[in-house]
């Protein structure tokens, strides 16, 4: 003799299980979280370290980086890693430039990519905790250059690293307050 359980049934049940199952594991919309430790009051964002013979981009790292903590978040940024909750620290260790276009008039690149790898991580100063890592944070930035003449070309890598330090904080503080 079998017994029978009404289709319906089953399918309430599937439907429970699974809803329970959504609420509970941690499911968030991104941009919505932020998983920093709520005793973090104060970053700070010293210089960054350079392993790369392109100096530029170590340097306006921590400044943008800065900037949209500001803009994003409730976050107060202090020049001294000694006063603050948190420490976030990086490397440029590695920075590449690929040509991407070629003018065929004048057979010079008129395209750039820059590839760019960082070792980051935000640790908390008192306890040493790691609060974000990542060893081999990478990012890609595309731009051209100005061909006037076969004679006359302006250089335009300042903006592109200009515009790529702004898209990695970006992304980075992204990153750091959803800890994906």
């Amino acid at each position: 003799m079998s017994v029978r359980v009404p289709v319906l049934s089953l399918a309430m049940i599937f439907l429970a299980a699974s809803v329970l199952d959504m609420t509970s594991c941690g499911y968030h919309v991104a941009g919505q979280a932020n998983l920093v430790p709520k005793a973090v009051h104060t970053i700070a964002v010293p210089p960054f370290g350079n392993a790369t013979i392109r100096y530029r981009l170590s340097d306006l790292l921590p400044e943008a980086i800065s900037r949209e903590l500001i803009s994003r978040t409730k976050y107060q940024i202090v020049t001294d890693p000694s006063q603050a909750d948190a420490v976030l620290n990086g490397t440029v260790i590695y920075y590449a430039v690929f040509p991407t276009l070629i003018d065929q008039a004048t057979g010079r690149t008129s395209g750039l990519q820059v590839n760019v790898r960082m070792d980051i991580s935000l640790v908390e100063r008192a306890t040493g905790k790691v609060i974000f890592s990542r060893p081999n944070y990478e990012t890609h930035q595309r731009y051209e250059l100005s061909i006037t003449s076969n004679t006359q070309y302006f250089d335009e890598s300042g903006a592109a690293v200009a515009r790529l330090s702004k898209d990695v904080s970006r992304d980075l503080v992204t990153s750091i307050l959803d800890n994906f």
